[in-house]
Parts: structure tokens; C-alpha cells; sequence
């Protein structure tokens, strides 16, 4: 273990932000954390930064947190950036608004700040289509160093070849890779407790275009438990014709990395936000079979037709979901060790149990 390459093989450049406005108006940055409390009492299911050249200056914020009695706070909306922070001529900062990434070392640390107003709720609220509450002031401060090494959906070298790889990648947006990490922090709500916290969580650098066209909804889960072992997963429901949809997994015995798919996932044909199940089982490239067992935990919820990032305009249109959207933190156990992780999936309304 001493001997572990962190970062994976992967550039350490790749970490740093674009420095200047890009040409091409469709190219992003993103950087996006997940964090989960390990005694359970807070989930930060996605806090995301969507800057995109054709609004340099106006950039979209996810910033989600639940709590497992249904609270929900919601920090999104397209806020101005503040001037991005270099080091040795390279940009460590990207920033909108309340949110600040901040690059420590690269593939092997980082830092998030959270300054500013979310809007409270429940996620039963969010289930029936209801967005808004009353203001809150939130403050957050995360410091991330990097357990394993990055994973980019595709990588292997039999996906790489896969046209249901390559399509996919219109919508993950380019190059992305996503790296699970050990954390430590503060989390406030102004007027209550201040809370420190320390867990697990999923960091995700992404730049390039991204198309979503006719997405056809998803199932995105990972993990780091305790011992140092890890999973992570993503792709696509099954197709009604039959043919190969999407779909991409790794297992991380706690020194290598071992390719796989998914053979059953919990697509979301229905949405328990609290104790539902959302069991795994992959095949790896050895052929063996890995269960893992999973439970929601706490979650937030997009309806079909709602806003993902507040009040973010791009080219005068709210950036709204076209498939009902769950993000949340999960319990999971692989052979008998337990963890806290992250989940995220969407699927058509029409296919879903009401």
C-alpha cells in the first residue's frame, strides 16, 4: 500500500481549471463534490460548478444537502465568478458565487468552500413538484485527499471500442474521470449547531462539450468503505429493443483496479427516498460475480420539467430535466463491511410506479 500510485497514471495537469474564456462558446468546465457524513447525520449529494463559454460570466450552481428525516436544503442558481486563483502560472480555483473548488494537489487534494443562501424543503415537496421555501444561510468548508486512484466511464480497454461507449460520452461531457475520497470539514447553518464532520465522498473534474440529446435516463453509484476497498458504476437502463445499452463498473480491492459491468442495478422504476432498495451485482473481467447491497439513506429529487440549477439561464432558457431526478446518499455492505456512498439516477415518468 505504500507503494500506491494515487493518481492512477492520469495527467496531473488535466486538474487544473481552464485559465481563460475558450473559443469553442460549447466548451465547459465542471468540477462537482459528494460527500457523505460518516455518522449519517448530513449528505452533500452533488455540489456542482457549470461554467460555460458562451456565459463565462454566469455560471450554474447545484448545491445539494440532505438530511435522512426528509430536510432538504437547495443552493442553486447561475451566479458571477470571482477571479480565478494561479499558482505557477496554472489556475487552482473555480468559482461561482457562494462556491469555491480549490485544487491543493493535483489527483490528490482538494478544497470546497460554501458561502451563501439555500431555499428549504423536504423531499417530499420535491417528489410532488414543489421548488422553494425559506432562506437559510449555509456554510461549508471540505478538505478531500484523494484514497483512490481516478476512474474514467470507458476506460478499460474493451469499452473503449464499444460504440455504446463513445456515444455515451456526449453526455458525461468530454473528458471526465472521477476519484473517491477520505474528508474533513465543517457544515452551519447560521442560527444552529455547527457541525464537524468527517467521511467519505466522490470528487468529478469534467471539460469538453457536452450533448445530452435524448437521454435515456441513468443509474450512477459509488463507494469507499472503511477497509479501502471501493466500487463505482454508471450506465443506462436496458434498451427496449434488446441491444447493449451503456454500461460501465469497477471494483477497487484496495490496491488495483478490476473492470466490470453491471448485471443488475436499481434502475429508478420507482422512488423510495428513505430505506428503498438499491442492491448491485456485477460480472468483473475474470467472470466472478460481486454482490453488493444497498439502501437510500437520504435524498433529494428533481421532477420532470424542474430546475436543476435554480434560476441559471443559458441563451434565455432555465436549464430544466426531462426525466424525474434522483440524487442522494446510500448505505452499502460488501461482504459484511458497511459504508456510507453516493447515488444518483433518472428514468422516464411514463415507466415509473406512482
Amino acid at each position: 500500500m505504500a507503494d500506491l500510485d494515487i493518481t492512477g497514471g492520469y495527467d496531473p495537469d488535466l486538474d487544473y481549471f481552464l485559465p481563460t474564456l475558450p473559443e469553442n462558446p460549447d466548451m465547459r468546465d465542471s468540477a462537482s463534490i459528494w460527500f457523505s457524513d460518516s455518522k449519517g447525520r448530513i449528505g452533500l449529494p452533488r455540489f456542482c460548478i457549470e461554467a460555460v463559454a458562451s456565459e463565462w460570466d454566469n455560471r450554474g450552481v447545484e448545491a445539494n444537502i440532505a438530511f435522512p428525516n426528509g430536510r432538504v436544503l437547495i443552493g442553486a442558481g447561475g451566479y458571477a465568478p470571482s477571479p480565478a486563483k494561479f499558482v505557477d502560472g496554472k489556475a487552482v480555483t473555480l468559482n461561482a458565487g457562494p462556491l469555491t473548488f480549490e485544487l491543493v494537489e493535483p489527483l490528490r487534494r482538494w478544497r470546497m468552500t460554501f458561502d451563501g443562501k439555500a431555499y428549504e424543503t423536504t423531499v417530499q415537496r420535491q417528489i410532488a413538484g414543489e421548488v422553494g421555501g425559506p432562506e437559510r444561510h449555509v456554510r461549508i468548508t471540505l478538505d478531500a485527499t484523494m484514497a483512490v486512484p481516478p476512474w474514467s466511464p470507458g476506460e478499460s480497454a474493451k469499452l473503449a471500442a464499444d460504440k455504446t461507449t463513445s456515444a455515451a460520452f456526449g453526455g458525461v461531457g468530454g473528458q471526465r474521470y472521477e476519484q473517491l475520497f477520505r474528508c474533513t470539514g465543517t457544515f452551519e447553518i447560521v442560527g444552529e449547531e455547527v457541525i464537524e464532520f468527517d467521511g467519505p465522498g466522490l470528487f468529478i473534474r469534467r471539460h469538453g462539450e457536452r450533448h445530452m440529446g435524448e437521454f435515456p435516463g441513468h443509474c450512477w453509484q459509488s463507494a469507499l468503505f472503511p477497509s479501502g476497498k471501493a466500487f463505482g458504476t454508471s450506465g443506462f437502463p436496458p434498451r427496449a429493443d434488446g441491444t447493449p445499452a451503456y454500461n460501465d463498473a469497477f471494483l477497487w480491492d484496495g490496491e488495483k483496479k478490476i473492470y466490470a459491468k453491471l448485471i443488475e442495478g436499481p434502475w429508478m422504476t420507482k422512488i423510495v427516498p428513505h430505506d428503498g432498495p438499491v442492491d448491485l451485482v456485477f460480472e468483473t473481467e475474470h467472470g466472478e460475480r460481486v454482490a453488493i447491497k444497498g439502501r437510500t439513506y437520504n435524498s433529494t429529487f428533481i421532477a420532470k420539467g424542474n430546475p436543476m440549477f435554480g434560476d441559471w439561464t443559458q441563451d434565455g432558457e432555465h436549464q430544466v430535466v426531462n426525466l424525474p431526478f434522483h440524487q442522494g446518499d446510500a448505505i452499502y455492505e460488501w461482504d459484511g463491511e458497511t459504508t456510507f456512498g453516493m447515488i444518483e439516477r433518472s428514468y422516464p415518468a411514463d415507466k415509473m410506479e406512482r
